[in-house]
């Protein structure tokens, strides 16, 4: 069983940047799949980012690419999304979560990842 938990969230200004970070307590960190995905209110949790356990393939949903970062530092058991360019659509609880791996790719599907934490908050002010 894998335990995660995010830090980093926080209040900003449209077009700043935040850092967010998740770690993880579990032995053989790199046997998973690390994503993002984030739930604004009312609406589903959608998957923002993930990695490969590797950290050598990434994946983006279309409305981040280009802005937001993620990496994955092993040996650390750590995870990393960073954010800039924020939108107020942005906006939203983000949680860090983790999947079996089954090969040196990741799919951004909710269903592939089985841990997850509590979330952390990003406001974004217009």
């Amino acid at each position: 069983q894998v335990h995660v938990a995010e830090t980093g969230g926080g209040l900003v200004q449209t077009g700043g940047s935040l850092n967010l970070s998740c770690i993880a307590s579990a032995s053989g960190f790199d046997d998973y799949v690390m994503g993002w995905f984030r739930q604004a209110p009312g609406k589903e949790r959608e998957g923002v980012a993930c990695i490969s356990w590797s950290g050598r393939y990434t994946y983006y949903t279309g409305g981040v690419k280009g802005r937001f970062t993620i990496s994955r530092d092993n040996a650390e058991n750590m995870l990393y999304l960073q954010m800039t360019s924020l939108k107020p659509e942005d906006a939203a609880a983000y949680y860090c979560e983790a999947g079996l791996s089954n090969g040196e790719e990741c799919e951004l599907e909710l269903d592939r990842f089985e841990y997850w934490g509590q979330g952390t908050e990003v406001t974004v002010s217009s």
